[in-house]
């Protein structure tokens, strides 16, 4: 699992996936969430401006495990 360190309360999953370079803008955003497979805190995630907090673990498509800490 590869932890995201956060400085503020919360990031959003749109920012989240600029972060880890997964993607570059919001069209590229909204294409992943539409394709791939997002799980917060193992519940399907579409919507870009769902909030992250700490604690929060982040799968996408069953690969990629993130936890956000602070």
């Amino acid at each position: 699992m590869t932890v995201i360190k956060i400085t503020t309360d919360y990031i959003t999953l749109g920012q989240f996936l600029k972060y880890i370079n997964l993607a570059s803008g919001g069209g590229d955003i909204k294409a992943i969430l539409e394709r791939e497979i997002v799980l917060v805190n193992d519940v399907l995630e579409h919507r870009r401006g769902r909030k992250l907090y700490p604690q929060y673990t982040v799968k996408i498509n069953g690969q990629g495990d993130y936890m956000i800490v602070r």
